[in-house]
């Protein structure tokens, strides 16, 4: 039996977010560059995008360890921009709009070409829904703003615990009321998938090569224990039979 072939009885398809359905590089820097252009404030805006990424991954390692209380990624996103905004020359620059507008670009995110419409043709057998470390009103605006054809939005905020904590993953299966082998992550990061796995899910890597700009040398290919490695959704969509 094919690996598609055992997805058929699946109840669920979730998605990671940030990186797997948006395209969170190229949207923050044309949103901070003309952000940035209108107020004559000079900064090398891909660098800054890349350093806020950057701190995403310790500023929520920080929550997981307990050695901060829980916050929302919103949250997480306003203390690293302030620290940046320091250190990068600007913070005199900004009054409190101005920072609430640029943390508010996490949520106007833009898809990937292929994003929309592989949800739609996989929503028409599945449930489909975000597994994301963003909180619930981030997802709430991205999944409007960008359009994304969703049935539940499963956020890290629910649970008050980040991936690659094991509450995230149990507590969505829990909430749909299934076994983990009836539910599939996908994700372009090998690690949320290996967790995933881990845990008796399903698992579908999409290869985002560009996610992390033209020189990414991380997660261009799947690893060795995903079910099902796919270039777009419309491939999953066809290698599902959606």
């Amino acid at each position: 039996m094919t690996a598609e072939a055992t997805m058929i009885e699946l109840d669920a398809i979730l998605f990671d977010t940030f990186g797997t359905l948006v395209d969170w590089r190229t949207s923050l820097i044309a949103d901070l560059s003309r952000f940035g252009g209108e107020r004559g404030i000079a900064v090398d805006w891909a660098a800054f995008v890349d350093a806020w990424r950057g701190a995403y991954a310790p500023s929520m390692d920080r929550v997981r360890r307990r050695d901060e209380p829980w916050k929302t990624l919103d949250a997480l996103h306003r203390d690293s921009f302030d620290d940046l905004a320091r250190k990068f020359g600007f913070n005199a620059s900004l009054d409190e709009n101005d920072r609430g507008w640029c943390v508010d670009r996490w949520h106007r995110l833009r898809p990937w070409p292929d994003t929309v419409a592989g949800l739609a043709r996989l929503r028409v057998r599945w449930i489909v829904g975000t597994l994301s470390n963003g909180n619930v009103r981030l997802l709430a605006d991205l999944a409007r703003s960008a359009a994304l054809p969703m049935d539940v939005l499963f956020s890290a905020e629910l649970f008050r615990h980040y991936k690659r904590d094991s509450e995230v993953y149990l507590g969505a299966i829990e909430l749909l009321a299934t076994t983990p082998d009836r539910v599939m992550l996908c994700a372009a990061h090998n690690d949320d998938l290996a967790a995933a796995k881990s845990h008796g899910m399903r698992t579908a890597f999409v290869a985002r090569p560009t996610e992390y700009g033209p020189n990414q040398s991380t997660d261009l290919t799947a690893g060795d224990r995903v079910d099902i490695a796919v270039r777009d959704l419309r491939e999953l969509a066809d290698r599902m039979d959606a």
